[in-house]
């Protein structure tokens, strides 16, 4: 309930013929050593206002300062022409002149002028009452999530969103925008999650975090405290976050070239066994081919072969009509079809056939070339052969964050991992059968994944389903860019919340600011690190808050910790990727075990015990590394390379 008791007023409103109150703003004074400022809170009502049983609430855009003075000259004159003149001869009366956007106003019907009156500096359960937060921080079942602290007016309140309107089903998605290095946005998405994982309404089920890590180490240490002060304590303490690390934290990262050592810069020795290695292979990646291959050059033909080989290839035991039978599960395996049935038109046709299966020769050696080049330039990440390590599907856990660290991985890997993640969370969030029932997405550098020109990608049309029908399946956006008027206008407009930390002034200059005043461009422009602007379905005027440090390590700080090791020889790598699933495991057996024995076979083989997670790991590996896994037992023998046949058409594949 809103305090009845009068505080000492700090202004009155006044309205004149040239500057009347309307419904939606009104303007005050104050003396001149008021402790208002842009941005405050401020509540109108109480005696003398003519209407003691309304109260206005309104929060302060613009301010101006006047004095007696006609013109500046009158000024010049009475200086007598000497800016170091300190006493003028006569005091010159001044004030202090503010206009204020109405926030709420109680009762809401009828609408009506802002009344002249008194003007108080709100209190917290005026902030609550003035923000509407008081539809759901009191209610029978609170979906209250703390964003920050009010600290204007040197008041100290907190400011809470709709969970319903963050994370659906109202509304859903969370957009950040702000300068690089200064409006802190990784830090308010981090401080965001945890307060979302502490105060996530219990009738609302199980919540979990997927963040794709695409700068540096900014999200590999989330599992590590940071060096908070008391001040940033006691903010914590008053918003009812705890002031610990993420407790339940899952990094994946793809593995380098060598196929074992971990491409991250979470390597430090004390830290990189809780990093688990991402790896696919041809059945995890033939889904996702429009993402990978060039849309300029795969037409309707190439997607109809890509189709045959998806339903009547792929996992099953198929004929290639010369006499050999093949089951393709791997890239290794479809390069030997591919090769059999250019063989095949080769030899068995003399040449004189370029077709196979109604699917012309250089569509399938254009298609051959895009799909293996795959596992080319995402080496580490695609595997030529050997079992895949995925993330834990149907089974992730409430209150967990999985960070994927696909930093140093080359563009196309980037947008392949996004793609699969984002689907496989859509169509298990669809079935209920992934564990939880909300899933934070965090994307960083929207310009670069959803712009506002350029072509419509595969990245871009899951962004905009995402933002537009995410919030019925609980899949939730959190986006952040540096310029938030070069995103696609439907990723950002879907977003239920917006937050700005400190922007350009060139991007404060676009059409999508001019609802600002210039006062708020301003202070927007000059924001200090931790202070943000919010907007929310509730909020009718953005509003100006702070949020404490975020309490895990920083990216550049944890580097500094704990610096990344370097890449170790092939033994030892897959000595401590046994090693950190069996500690039993001596590093010197599993050296004598791999002594001599084929790289590939190696890898196969680790691929397969971190798949497989036996009781006994070395007993296992030995066991798998005795037989070639996955792999057809081939003969040696001499490929000829195919000569083009002739005739073919003039395509240049």
């Amino acid at each position: 309930m809103i305090d009845k008791a009068i505080p000492v007023p700090i202004g009155r409103v006044v309205a004149t013929e040239l500057k009347p109150s309307t419904p939606h703003q009104f303007h005050f004074w104050t003396p001149t050593d008021t402790s208002i400022g842009i941005g405050a809170i401020v509540k109108v009502g109480g005696s003398g206002t003519g209407e003691e049983g309304r109260v206005v609430y309104g929060v302060v855009t613009e301010g101006f300062a006047y004095s007696d003075l006609a013109t500046p000259l009158h000024d010049v004159v009475g200086a007598e022409g000497d800016p170091a003149r300190v006493e003028p001869p006569t005091a010159r009366q001044q004030i202090r002149y503010w206009t204020a956007a109405v926030l709420r106003q109680t009762p809401e019907e009828p609408l009506q002028p802002v009344p002249l009156g008194q003007v108080y500096v709100a209190e917290d359960a005026d902030v609550a009452q003035a923000l509407r937060m008081d539809t759901y921080l009191y209610s029978a079942t609170p979906t209250a999530i703390p964003v920050g602290l009010y600290t204007s007016a040197g008041r100290d309140a907190p400011v809470y969103l709709d969970a319903d309107f963050l994370l659906g089903p109202e509304a859903a998605h969370l957009n950040l925008s702000g300068v690089s290095g200064l409006a802190t946005k990784t830090s308010a998405v981090e401080f965001l999650l945890a307060s979302i994982f502490a105060h996530f309404p219990a009738h609302k089920g199980r919540v979990a975090a997927v963040c794709f890590n695409v700068k540096g180490p900014d999200l590999c240490f989330l599992d590590q405290p940071a060096d908070l002060s008391d001040e940033d304590r006691r903010r914590y303490e008053r918003l009812g976050v705890p002031s610990t690390p993420f407790q339940r934290v899952q990094l994946y990262a793809p593995l380098k070239a060598d196929g074992v050592n971990l491409n991250t810069l979470r390597t430090h020795p004390d830290l990189v066994d809780d990093v688990e290695p991402l790896t696919w292979g041809l059945q995890e990646v033939v889904d996702y081919a429009e993402v990978l291959l060039n849309r300029d050059d795969i037409d309707a033909k190439a997607d109809a072969f890509i189709d045959f080989l998806r339903d009547r290839v792929l996992g099953r035991t198929f004929d290639d009509g010369f006499g050999t039978t093949h089951r393709v599960q791997t890239f290794a395996d479809l390069d030997r079809l591919f090769r059999s049935i250019f063989d095949g038109l080769e030899v068995i046709s003399g040449g004189r056939s370029d077709t196979w299966r109604t699917h012309h020769i250089a569509t399938m050696r254009k298609v051959r070339n895009r799909l293996l080049n795959i596992s080319t330039r995402c080496k580490g990440l695609v595997t030529d052969d050997g079992p895949s390590s995925d993330l834990p599907w149907q089974k992730f856990q409430d209150r967990t964050v999985y960070v994927i660290d696909i930093a140093n991985v080359d563009p196309l890997g980037q947008d392949l991992v996004f793609a699969r993640v984002v689907s496989k969370l859509r169509e298990q969030l669809e079935r209920r059968e992934l564990g939880v029932d909300a899933v934070v997405v965090f994307v960083d550098e929207l310009n670069k994944y959803a712009p506002g020109d350029g072509p419509d990608t595969y990245v871009k049309k899951m962004l905009l389903d995402i933002s537009e029908r995410g919030r019925y399946l609980g899949l939730v956006l959190f986006g952040a860019e540096q310029f938030r008027s070069q995103v696609h206008r439907r990723v950002v407009g879907n977003a239920g919340t917006q937050i700005f930390g400190r922007m350009d002034m060139d991007e404060l200059a676009t059409p999508g600011y001019q609802v600002l005043t210039p006062a708020t461009k301003s202070k927007l422009a000059t924001l200090p690190i931790g202070e943000l602007m919010v907007r929310h379905p509730h909020f009718t005027q953005p509003i100006f808050i702070r949020f404490p440090k975020p309490p895990v390590l920083r990216g550049r700080d944890g580097v500094e910790r704990f610096p990344p090791a370097a890449d170790v020889p092939f033994d030892d790598a897959v000595v401590r990727q046994l090693v950190r699933l069996d500690r039993r495991v001596r590093p010197n057996q599993v050296k004598d075990l791999i002594a001599d024995r084929e790289q590939d076979d190696v890898r196969r083989a680790l691929a397969t015990v971190r798949r497989t997670r036996p009781d006994d790991v070395l007993a296992y590996f030995r066991k798998v590394l005795g037989v070639r896994v996955d792999v057809e037992a081939s003969r040696p023998r001499e490929h000829q390379a195919v000569p083009p046949l002739n005739p073919i058409s003039d395509e240049p594949y």
